[in-house]
């Protein structure tokens, strides 16, 4: 069951903003290193061909997020066109400006709100990974938000309280470790902050864990869209197992993209 009184580190507002670009940087690094969602590629595919949009509207992206490496696979000979636009409440600019050097990508400087997303950002709303960051009626919100603007969003999360996923979780701080002298641009307080005070190792493991804990079950998931769903405005919830990882994932999709 949920436990929605956990809160992730990373998530407090008095953590401060350059613990969590440090922390985004060392998130972001592990995404790409283990391509943890190569698994739901053809799913996200298929959405976009089904609604024959170029544009991806990235929420919560943290310092890019998986689709900085599901991108180039994303594309395809047919939508050589695809935009990926890169968004987040406390966005990591420097991370978002090398992101944005390949052309697939821009960002918003804005802070964005995943429950208020302005309607002049348009396309495919995802979120990877950090659903369960929000509690049940900010979870709604999210939802209701899309719906009621008529925008397509997919949600994709590896985080559950499978024996699994925990235990593959407590090896984040050490990939972390390991790849923090990959991390670009250098900078004194990452390694600052990863091998003498090692808070970026701390936080990810005890963000990893606490998101297990808090990742909503299907069933709880089919509850969030009560109400939300009409002729013209579908739901698709479920499980890949295809990967090394469960990815639990919930699809809303309208007949076409306004």
């Amino acid at each position: 069951m949920r436990n929605n009184s956990l809160i992730e580190i990373h998530d407090h507002p008095a953590f401060p903003p350059l613990l969590r670009d440090l922390f985004t940087d060392a998130l972001q690094a592990i995404w790409s290193f283990r391509n943890s969602y190569g698994a739901i590629l053809p799913r996200l595919r298929t959405l976009i061909d089904n609604l024959d949009t170029h544009q991806i509207l990235d929420l919560c992206s943290g310092a890019g997020g998986p689709l900085i490496t599901l991108a180039p696979r994303l594309q395809s000979a047919a939508d050589p066109t695809l935009h990926i636009c890169l968004t987040d409440k406390y966005p990591n600019h420097q991370a978002f400006e090398r992101a944005s050097l390949d052309s697939t990508f821009s960002y918003e400087s804005r802070s964005i709100d995943a429950a208020h997303v302005p309607a002049d950002l348009p396309g495919i709303r995802t979120i990877f990974s950090t659903f369960h960051h929000f509690n049940h009626l900010e979870a709604r919100n999210i939802l209701a938000d899309a719906f009621h603007q008529q925008r397509a969003i997919a949600i994709f999360e590896l985080a559950n309280p499978e024996f699994k996923t925990m235990l593959i979780t407590c090896t984040i701080p050490f990939l972390a470790m390991f790849l923090t002298p990959r991390i670009r641009p250098f900078r004194w307080s990452r390694l600052l902050f990863t091998y003498i005070i090692p808070m970026v190792p701390f936080a990810l493991m005890f963000d990893g864990i606490v998101s297990c804990l808090r990742a909503y079950s299907q069933q709880e998931l089919h509850t969030l869209v009560e109400g939300l769903s009409t002729p013209t405005y579908q739901w698709d919830i479920g499980e890949d197992r295809s990967g090394l990882l469960p990815i639990t994932y919930l699809i809303g999709s309208p007949a076409s993209l306004a």
